[in-house]
């Protein structure tokens, strides 16, 4: 089956909101999304520094890869799934927190997919 990634640049919307961000983001967002359907993981990543110093358009990056025929179909999964109140258990507490602050509490800098063409393995850490 084809496999996509789901790419976000993203960061809280000010200092101020970034405990917000941390708890409603970091701890929620990115567990609630990979339990969607097709789905194999979801990660978030903190930018640590830059590189060719080069501008970056976001302090972090969350990555879902998700399998499916098509990105049409797996946005459309997507949609389905963050419209439904109930999709697994801890929807609920992530509903709440965004409730608790005001809403989503992100700017959101960039989002797309984009699907797999190649993968290379490179040598392994010894630190594992």
């Amino acid at each position: 089956m084809p496999r996509f990634v789901l790419i976000g640049l993203c960061e809280p919307k000010s200092a101020d909101d970034q405990a917000a961000f941390d708890e409603w983001f970091v701890e929620q967002h990115i567990e609630d999304t990979a339990q969607c359907p097709n789905f194999v993981r979801g990660s978030v990543f903190k930018l640590a520094g830059p590189h060719l110093d080069i501008e970056n358009a976001s302090g972090y990056l969350s990555l879902y890869e998700v399998e499916a025929d098509s990105y049409e179909e797996a946005e459309r999964v997507l949609n389905e799934w963050q419209s439904t109140p109930d999709a697994w258990a801890g929807r609920k507490k992530h509903q709440e927190t965004g409730e608790k602050h005001g809403g989503i509490p992100m700017n959101i800098r960039g989002s797309g997919w984009f699907e797999h063409i190649a993968s290379y393995e490179g040598p392994k850490s010894d630190r594992n």
